[in-house]
């Protein structure tokens, strides 16, 4: 497995009473167990207009991780875990697609 960093792109769809609440209840809970595993938050985007192609999405943001290994760590740390069900209640779907830079 390789050692060069990963981005995660989140692409998600909020609950519509409450979800971006919510979210941000879960983000604020596991961002300091994502840096102990070295996830950087990259910017955040609000999709505003389509176009070309259709996505619906509520937010979008990227988060760098180290490599894979670091990010395996962070989904299987049993503190994430306790902090998990925060982010189903908040919304009703997302992507997660791991990406590499272009460069």
């Amino acid at each position: 497995m390789s050692n060069k960093p990963i981005y995660m792109l989140n692409v998600l769809w909020f609950q519509p009473d409450g979800g971006a609440a919510r979210y941000r209840e879960y983000l604020k809970a596991s961002w300091p167990v994502a840096k102990k595993y070295g996830g950087v938050k990259l910017e955040s985007y609000i999709p505003e207009a389509n176009v070309i192609g259709e996505l619906d999405a509520d937010l979008i943001f990227m988060v760098r991780w180290p490599d894979q290994s670091s990010f395996d760590g962070f989904i299987a740390d049993p503190e994430f875990q306790a902090i998990r069900p925060l982010r189903e209640r908040a919304i009703t779907n997302s992507l997660l697609i791991r990406c590499r830079r272009d460069d």
